[in-house]
């Protein structure tokens, strides 16, 4: 297989359903928002992150495949072909179960804090920016434009790498910088 098909090359592309649509329309953009969140963990776990953090990256990436793949297939009618592309309701409580375990560790949050710390955690702090810009994508389609669980979700990823860098930079023995 080829990486370049040239069906590209006059500005279209196609979705999951074969449909052809601009490179500017909306639901492109917002899975090509959710790609850049895919690799910016990768690039977060390229930086140098503890195990147990490293593997919770990489489960957010093949999850985030899994819902670039639900933004490209504008007739929800990926999962019944494609057992792989599931996110649901176990994905999220994974999420909550990570960021409760991590908040045990760290210290509670009393104010605002600025982005930096470790590479790894300012890497984690620049993902979760990059969740937030997804999410927005994703919501700007409307609301019947994917379901429900993919925008609670894109919420928790946020809310997860955000508790993930905190742990980098506790971890490190680096303390935070208030705002």
């Amino acid at each position: 297989m080829k990486i370049y098909t040239k069906t590209g090359d006059s500005g279209e592309t196609s979705l999951f359903d074969g449909t052809r649509v601009p490179k500017t329309d909306p639901r492109v953009a917002a899975y090509g928002e959710v790609d850049e969140l895919q690799a910016a963990v990768g690039v977060a776990r390229a930086a140098g992150l503890d195990p147990d953090l490293d593997e919770m990256c990489v489960t957010l990436q093949r999850d985030l495949f899994a819902v670039g793949s639900r933004l490209a297939d504008p007739r929800h009618r990926i999962a019944g072909r494609v057992e792989k592309v599931v996110v649901g309701d176990a994905q999220v409580s994974a999420l909550e179960g990570w960021i409760d375990r991590l908040d045990r560790e760290i210290p509670e949050l009393r104010h605002f804090i600025l982005s930096g710390g470790t590479m790894a955690g300012a890497q984690l702090h620049l993902a979760r920016a990059v969740a937030r810009r997804a999410e927005r994508a994703v919501l700007s389609l409307g609301p019947d434009a994917v379901e429900p669980i993919i925008v609670v979700y894109l919420n928790r990823v946020s809310d997860v790498l955000f508790t993930m860098a905190r742990a980098a930079n506790h971890r490190a023995g680096l303390a935070e910088t208030q705002w």
